[in-house]
């Protein structure tokens, strides 16, 4: 689908990474941390770009919540278990930002359509906010179009692996600036580039 294509901005803020597919396996709606399971290589990339003093921020659409599969804490538990995971290999987050909302929720609270819901880019926007980052200078990694489409919307650069979904889920018309074959590539693309 996507040919081989490798470009980045000159300089950058910070790195944006989808969670599910790209730092742990995909497998289906996570609900607990036993589903949890780091892609080869996915803690070595993250301790990278920990060393390369760049900004790793998880920016993920997580409807288990909406759907009422999970709470936001037990998400949360989820998200300190992701962090667990990556700690053997020096490699830590600096944020994680979730949309727990879907349109057609179980549960009314969170049954809405809003800005923070890949593809669009209203956690891309929070966390510029929050960490005073310009997004033309950051670069968004993940493996679906809503990912590529959310950075596309935010004015980052859209960066694909071919792990998770490889950018065959079909819900945006969305192209990548650049593709790798997962994580570990494209961090070595662009530290060692």
């Amino acid at each position: 689908m996507f040919g081989e294509l490798a470009t980045r901005p000159r300089s950058i803020d910070a790195v944006f990474l989808d969670r599910d597919g790209v730092i742990n396996e995909e497998d289906g709606i996570i609900r607990s941390v036993e589903q949890l399971r780091l892609l080869p290589r996915a803690g070595e990339a993250i301790a990278r770009l920990n060393q390369a003093s760049l900004p790793v921020i998880v920016i993920t659409n997580q409807p288990v919540v909406a759907r009422g599969w999970c709470s936001e804490a037990e998400l949360d538990t989820i998200h300190e278990h992701l962090r667990a995971l990556l700690r053997p290999f020096g490699a830590t987050l600096d944020a994680i930002y979730y949309c727990p909302h879907h349109e057609n929720a179980n549960d009314p609270a969170y049954r809405l359509v809003c800005d923070c819901r890949k593809p669009r880019p209203g956690l891309l926007n929070l966390a510029a906010k929050d960490f005073g980052l310009d997004l033309t200078r950051c670069i968004l990694i993940g493996d679906r179009t809503v990912d590529l489409e959310a950075a596309r919307a935010a004015g980052a650069a859209a960066w694909l692996v071919r792990t998770g979904y490889a950018g065959q889920d079909g819900k945006c018309d969305a192209s990548p600036d650049s593709v790798f074959d997962d994580l570990q590539k494209a961090v070595s693309f662009l530290l060692d580039s």
